[in-house]
């Protein structure tokens, strides 16, 4: 088993100031979302908000099967910044940067631009373990403030960060980028999201590419 380059069991909170242990300030950038999250998600009336829909959805069939990838999202952050944390601290510290810049793009344009949608069918076509759980994310996760889809934009970012991490072997990384890409898929078979809404992380994840990796591209750029 690989050894961790990164060795945590003298870590106290008081030498987050450290250079060895700084990377994990960036953690605070959860604090900042999940707190706009809440004000954005209760302080914005549905009323205010501008209905999200492209003649696309209606072509879109609603299969409650995608909600698979869609809920291994939330274990592919935690185990990618987990992964990062012990053995490749610099994409740590890459991969929460691009959350960072999409969280903060996103959320101004939710306060700027409220926004939803009413793609989620009023009933399920069937019962079963799958509409069971999208019932229950329908009921913590609101259909408001979807634009740009954050799923989408953490997916692309993260498959971003592992297609450059070159520790592990090409089948990892080309594994986790399909998965990346049945998640970004599945945001609109749950109806979760619009299509527009992941049209729309696009120009956000380009600016976080730019802000992130810029002089890596611009090597890239001069190499070619």
């Amino acid at each position: 088993m690989r050894k961790p380059v990164q060795d945590y069991r003298g870590f106290r909170l008081s030498r987050l100031r450290e250079p060895q242990f700084y990377h994990l300030n960036y953690l605070w950038g959860w604090v900042g979302y999940f707190l706009l999250y809440f004000l954005t998600e209760n302080l914005i009336p549905r009323e205010n908000c501008t209905v999200i829909h492209s003649r696309l959805d209606d072509l879109i069939p609603f299969c409650e099967y995608f909600v698979i990838p869609y809920v291994f999202w939330y274990l592919l952050i935690v185990g990618s910044l987990l992964y990062f944390m012990f053995y490749a601290p610099d994409q740590f510290r890459n991969l929460m940067k691009y959350i960072i810049v999409t969280q903060v793009v996103a959320m101004a344009v939710y306060i700027v631009f409220p926004n939803c949608q009413n793609l989620r069918p009023e009933t399920f076509p069937r019962e079963n373990f799958c509409t069971w759980i999208l019932s229950i994310i329908y009921q913590f996760d609101t259909s408001t403030n979807v634009c740009p889809s954050l799923h989408v934009a953490y997916s692309v970012g993260i498959a971003s960060v592992w297609l450059r991490e070159k520790s592990v072997h090409w089948s990892v990384r080309a594994a986790i980028t399909v998965v990346c890409l049945l998640i970004c898929l599945s945001t609109a078979f749950v109806k979760q999201h619009s299509i527009v809404d992941a049209f729309a992380a696009i120009p956000v994840c380009m600016l976080a590419e730019a802000i992130v990796f810029g002089k890596w591209w611009k090597k890239k750029w001069k190499k070619a």
